[in-house]
């Protein structure tokens, strides 16, 4: 390990290889593929940012991938900050435009990308990997639930940019929160980020393609039914924080066509939540979440 005040290069943390941005374009971007043009910039303040503000120029095409090895100014929702210790984690972020698919089907790709890294990082991490709703994933660490990504979906252009972070490498001492965890602490079979990157990408060409083929149709594509499946939030009491102060608790039932959340409130009311934040208050897991 490099002393914490010597300089930071690309080679200072051994256990941390930079990403080989040639292997990763070799495995990924093909003539009939999704996958366009795959940039690994060494840092930046947010692959989200950088790719919605080429979009709105009109320079980005469909597939565009844009990898960096440490963000700055890593975005969540609400505007939270997402930062993590140079190469310990995937950061990335794509852009897709749906085309012909009705815009209020849109709201499904940030879901789908939970899908598709779950189901991603599944095969190539070894670990299970579940679905907070809207866009958190969650591990096992000693028995708890901890969150080691989420995602982020903002229309810009003609299109959507959907941005990952997940935490791979992160040791015990480098968590941000205590509620955080990693796939390495979570007892991933492999940390080598090409494999779950190459991983994750492929998964999220094969569901981004069966949900355009069903025009954005959910439940024809099995996405609605993919997702319900890894969803930790179904069957427990949760609390939607949801926008403008106010708060719903209830217990989640569905996930409804439109990809809301569907509490089951005091007197038997159901009610869909289309964005707010959700605490798991008791469940299956256990605990407050």
């Amino acid at each position: 390990m490099t002393p914490p005040d010597a300089p930071h290069n690309r080679w200072s943390d051994l256990d941390r290889p930079p990403l080989n941005v040639t292997a990763l374009r070799r495995g990924l971007l093909r003539p009939d593929a999704l996958w366009s043009e795959l940039e690994v910039v060494e840092t930046t303040g947010s692959t989200n940012s950088d790719l919605a503000e080429r979009a709105r120029s009109g320079s980005l095409a469909e597939g565009t991938v844009l990898v960096a090895e440490e963000q700055t100014a890593g975005r969540g929702r609400l505007e939270r900050s997402w930062t993590a210790p140079p190469r310990s984690g995937l950061f990335f972020s794509v852009y897709l435009e749906p085309g012909d698919v009705p815009v209020e089907r849109w709201g499904w790709v940030p879901l789908l990308a939970g899908v598709a890294a779950a189901t991603g990082l599944a095969k190539s991490a070894g670990v299970d990997t579940a679905l907070k709703w809207p866009n958190d994933l969650l591990v096992t660490v000693e028995g708890e639930e901890r969150k080691a990504g989420g995602i982020l979906g903002e229309f810009a252009g003609d299109g959507i940019v959907v941005g990952l972070g997940i935490n791979v490498s992160l040791r015990a001492d480098e968590l941000p929160a205590p509620t955080a965890g990693s796939l390495v602490l979570a007892g991933a079979v492999s940390t080598d980020r090409e494999t779950l990157l190459r991983a994750v990408l492929r998964s999220l060409e094969h569901w981004y393609g069966e949900w355009k083929a069903a025009d954005g149709d959910a439940s024809a594509s099995g996405l609605q039914a993919a997702y319900t499946a890894g969803c930790a939030t179904l069957d427990r009491t949760v609390r939607a924080e949801l926008p403008g102060g106010n708060s719903l608790v209830g217990q989640a039932v569905a996930i409804d066509g439109d990809g809301r959340l569907v509490l089951s409130t005091e007197g038997g009311l159901q009610q869909p939540v289309s964005a707010g934040d959700i605490v798991h208050l008791r469940g299956a897991a256990g605990g407050l979440t």
